[in-house]
């Protein structure tokens, strides 16, 4: 499963606004704002700064309870004057019982409500990924699979699926998806040292060495490498 996933808005108090609206028909409740960023459990949003620019072109499905929470999901946001993506209804071409609605946040990005068989723990059901190249994007999260949980399971035309023990992600063949930051739980430190280790010998870009960053909490261990696109992939012990 996802540790926690960050995106960058270009106006915060704005796509804070549409979160807020649109999560809490699915019952995923604001579980933090504070000066740095707004929080739902795993999923984190910041405002955009010139180091930081925004998060663009990502793809993100919020766990529904039923299909009527995914109804309600769209209602309730396209009823506020957000911009529709995807009427609810089933798409079997994803799997059997898969049922979703998709709106776009206010910088383009597609949120989803979906409910299906396989039922997460964690409020993020999914996350695709758009990449340059889809061979290279797949190389390098297979390179840190040992350490984040996920592991490559399928792919298809356009894309290639990685699944976790909660959630799972796709890379998928388009204009990349950038400003991404993407954090996967270890239960040791030295997980998060191989993790960086094993990047660097295989010639990906270092984010950020292993080390404490208490400015997040006392015991926040993490390292950060970057993935072919650049967006910014992260190993935590939280030390908790």
């Amino acid at each position: 499963m996802f540790d926690h996933v960050t995106i960058r808005a270009s106006d915060r108090e704005a796509s804070e606004r549409f979160y807020g609206i649109v999560l809490l028909p699915v019952g995923i409740e604001k579980t933090h704002s504070g000066e740095h960023f707004a929080e739902w459990l795993d999923f984190s949003l910041a405002q955009a700064t010139a180091e930081k620019p925004v998060t663009q072109r990502l793809h993100i499905a919020f766990v529904a309870p039923s299909r009527e929470h995914v109804d309600e999901f769209w209602r309730v946001g396209t009823e506020a004057g957000y911009r529709d993506d995807g009427a609810p209804g089933p798409r079997p071409q994803y799997s059997p019982e898969y049922y979703g609605s998709f709106l776009l946040d206010p910088d383009g990005n597609s949120a989803e409500a979906v409910y299906h068989e396989e039922r997460r723990r964690g409020p993020i059901d999914h996350l695709w990924i758009r990449v340059a190249d889809l061979e290279s994007s797949r190389r390098f999260y297979e390179a840190v699979a040992p350490y984040t949980g996920f592991s490559f399971q399928s792919e298809g035309p356009d894309r290639r699926t990685f699944v976790g023990e909660s959630g799972s992600f796709s890379v998928v063949s388009g204009t990349p998806t950038e400003q991404l930051h993407m954090a996967f739980p270890a239960a040791d430190n030295a997980t998060v040292e191989a993790f960086h280790r094993a990047a660097l010998a295989a010639g990906y870009r270092d984010n950020g060495a292993p080390g404490e960053r208490p400015v997040y909490h006392e015991g926040y261990y993490g390292a950060f490498v970057l993935d072919p696109d650049g967006n910014n992939v992260e190993v935590v012990n939280h030390n908790r």
